[in-house]
């Protein structure tokens, strides 16, 4: 591919290190669109012939079908999959297939390449964000009346309900979803024609090119379509901060399957055992989801230290771009379907929930809302007469509404038996009705405007 420039070939250390079409061989479709589209452009614009253009478009269908048939070696003398694809063509269309490479490359070619992939890997994601969604609105929806412990400091604050926990992670899911959105968006520019960084003088027609490959519109300077990889460090971005939301997740399902919590059960599907302990069930599916987030932020920082220091415009240091995203989407996706198998086979133990949302004084907020609101009283004093009540309560190891009448009365003689009304579990949960609070005709309504919003 050197041409006359060189008299011999690279060592065989330089073509070890010089080679990925290890990785970069998944890119043949991508590849192999771009070089139908650019075909066409250059035989619209008079560049080559039209029947140069059939014998490219007929060679590269015949190149993809033996390539998915897994009959192509793949050589590393050949470096890359855009030389596999160009050499198999010359190979079928002759001089034809010489002509493609016309006023472009392989910098732009790349660069058109990956903008594909992780367009289509958006695409996927977001999909599959769709899919999870889905399922947490259905589990919200079926256990927006059951109760469980709310946490701070992972100690029991307040109650909630389990529909409207999972609705948390359902905001937070689709923001992440947004954020895939919007980074394909930005990404959907077509560096094709850009050539090696300074375009080219032939008369391409480019935004014929990137219509072809549905892309909006061409990039506007040459220089920044090939150098460019913010697309990628976005996706990576993007994935990161959605990876941190499903290992949040994923460690809560871990602990709730725990023996000491026991507020859900995993089916066989999801779960392991031990080669030695008959009696466990580990909750591997979510331990691994857990730990995927680490490979997924480590390709973003990868790929970041990578561009940090280039110049304009390509460097051969861009060819370490890709390995790590192909390996993050990969887990990313993985860690999507386990989540959303997960949550769709988790089934809770409502009544160790019950239990637990009753425990830990977890509805001592609403006594002191009760001082406030009955008897008028600053809240900073309702904290305090509060306070002293839990002490009593335990001190004597009870419950707040184990109390009598006149246990509470000797802290504040003001307060009435109407004070028992508001110490339930399901009182408190009930009465939880500003928006965004966890009641649960509050969380039928989240999710039926969640329902309604992404129709």
């Amino acid at each position: 591919m050197w041409g006359g420039r060189f008299g011999d070939g690279p060592g065989a250390i330089m073509q070890e290190i010089n080679a990925s079409i290890d990785f970069d061989k998944r890119l043949y479709r991508e590849d192999i669109r771009g070089s139908k589209a650019h075909a066409k452009m250059l035989a619209a614009q008079n560049i080559i012939t039209e029947a140069d253009r059939d014998a490219i478009l007929t060679g590269l269908d015949q190149v993809e079908k033996e390539i998915e048939a897994g009959q192509m070696t793949f050589d590393p003398a050949l470096e890359d999959i855009h030389m596999h694809v160009e050499s198999r063509l010359r190979e079928i269309a002759g001089a034809a297939g010489a002509r493609l490479h016309t006023g472009r490359s392989r910098n732009d070619q790349v660069a058109t390449d990956f903008r594909l992939w992780t367009r289509d890997a958006s695409d996927r994601m977001i999909a599959a964000y769709d899919a999870l969604l889905s399922v947490i609105l259905n589990q919200a929806e079926r256990y927006a009346d059951t109760v469980m412990p709310g946490f701070t400091h992972l100690q029991t604050a307040q109650p909630v309900t389990l529909g409207h926990h999972l609705m948390a992670y359902y905001e937070m899911f689709a923001r992440d979803r947004s954020r895939l959105q919007d980074c394909r968006a930005r990404m959907n520019e077509c560096p094709l024609g850009a050539a090696a960084l300074a375009g080219t003088s032939f008369p391409l027609d480019r935004d014929m090119t990137a219509r072809e490959l549905g892309f909006d519109r061409p990039m506007a300077n040459s220089l920044d379509a090939v150098s460019a990889r913010d697309f990628a460090m976005e996706l990576l971005s993007a994935m990161s901060i959605a990876a941190v939301h499903l290992s949040r997740l994923a460690d809560e399902i871990v602990l709730w399957a725990t023996a000491p919590f026991k507020f859900i059960t995993l089916s066989d599907a999801f779960s392991t055992g031990s080669s030695i302990m008959p009696q466990k069930r580990n909750p591997d599916a979510a331990e691994l989801v857990r730990a995927k987030v680490g490979r997924i932020v480590g390709a973003q920082n990868g790929l970041m230290i990578v561009m940090k220091g280039l110049p304009l415009a390509y460097s051969k240091d861009m060819q370490e771009d890709k390995e790590p995203v192909f390996k993050a989407v990969d887990d990313f996706a993985l860690c999507l379907a386990a989540m959303t198998g997960m949550l769709e086979d988790l089934r809770p133990n409502a009544t160790a929930m019950a239990a637990a949302a009753g425990g830990g004084f977890s509805t001592a907020t609403d006594l002191a809302d009760w001082l406030v609101r009955v008897l008028k009283m600053p809240f900073r004093d309702a904290h305090h007469v509060t306070g002293t009540i839990v002490k009593i309560a335990e001190d004597r190891g009870v419950d707040l509404s184990d109390l009598s009448l006149e246990d509470m009365q000797g802290v504040h003689e003001a307060i009435t038996a109407d004070i028992f009304t508001v110490l339930s579990v399901d009182a408190s949960v009930a009465s939880r009705t500003c928006f965004g609070g966890t009641a649960p005709d509050n969380v039928r309504k989240a999710v039926h405007a969640a329902r309604k919003a992404h129709k």
